[in-house]
C-alpha cells in the first residue's frame, strides 16, 4: 500500500494564474508549518515539483523524511499566455476559451498552455513509477492546486469538474492511498 500524502505549496500572495513562473512561497507562518510537519509521518519519501514554492515548502518538511529530486513533472498547469494574469483580464481577453476552461476542463487549454488532461498525463507516469518502485512507503508530495487536483479525480472516478468542486489550501494535506492497482480517497484538504 503506497499512501500518498499530497500537500499544497506556501500561499504566494499572488492575484494572478500562476503556473510555471517560478513565485516563492511565503513560509513565515511557523505555527502552520509546524503543525503541517507533525501531521505528516516518519519516516517518509519527501519529493515536490521544481518550482522554488515547492521545494522550498519541501525543504521545511524534511527532517525525518528521505528528500528525493525535485520533480519537474509536478509542476502546476502551464498556463501559457495566462501566466501572470489577473483572473479578470484573462475573462476580459478570452471570454468564451477561459469560462470552457472551467466548466469543461479536460482538452480544453490556454492560449500556449496547457490542458487538464495533458497535465494529468504528464504527472501520471511519476506516480505510476513512485507506486510500482515504492508499494510500501509513505509519499510526501509537495505539489500545486492543479496537479492534487489530477490525482484526486484519479483516485475518486469523479470527472474533473465534479473535482473541481474542491478547495485545495495552501499547505492543506490530501491523502490518496493506491493498493493492488486501486485507489481510494482518504482525506481532501485538511488543515492541520
Amino acid at each position: 500500500m503506497t499512501v500518498w500524502h499530497w500537500v499544497r505549496h506556501g500561499p504566494t500572495h499572488e492575484k494572478a494564474f500562476v503556473g510555471w513562473r517560478d513565485v516563492p512561497a511565503d513560509l513565515s507562518d511557523a505555527a502552520a508549518i509546524a503543525r503541517l510537519d507533525a501531521e505528516l509521518p516518519r519516516p517518509a519519501l519527501l519529493v515536490s515539483s521544481d518550482l522554488v514554492r515547492a521545494t522550498a515548502t519541501a525543504d521545511v518538511l524534511m527532517e525525518g523524511r528521505q528528500r528525493l529530486p525535485d520533480v519537474p513533472d509536478m509542476r502546476e498547469f502551464d498556463f501559457g499566455d495566462w501566466d501572470g494574469m489577473h483572473f479578470t483580464d484573462v475573462s476580459e481577453r478570452d471570454p468564451i476559451l477561459s469560462r470552457r476552461y472551467w466548466e469543461e476542463p479536460g482538452d480544453v487549454a490556454p492560449p500556449n498552455g496547457e490542458s487538464w488532461n495533458a497535465a494529468a498525463a504528464r504527472v501520471a507516469p511519476f506516480v505510476d513509477r513512485m507506486n510500482r518502485d515504492h508499494p510500501n512507503a509513505h509519499i510526501v508530495a509537495v505539489a500545486h492546486f492543479g496537479i492534487i487536483m489530477t490525482q484526486i479525480e484519479r483516485a475518486s472516478g469523479l470527472s474533473a469538474y465534479e473535482v473541481l468542486g474542491h478547495r485545495i489550501d495552501n499547505l492543506s494535506v490530501t491523502r490518496l492511498v493506491h493498493e493492488a492497482g486501486h485507489w481510494r480517497v482518504e482525506v481532501i484538504n485538511h488543515r492541520p
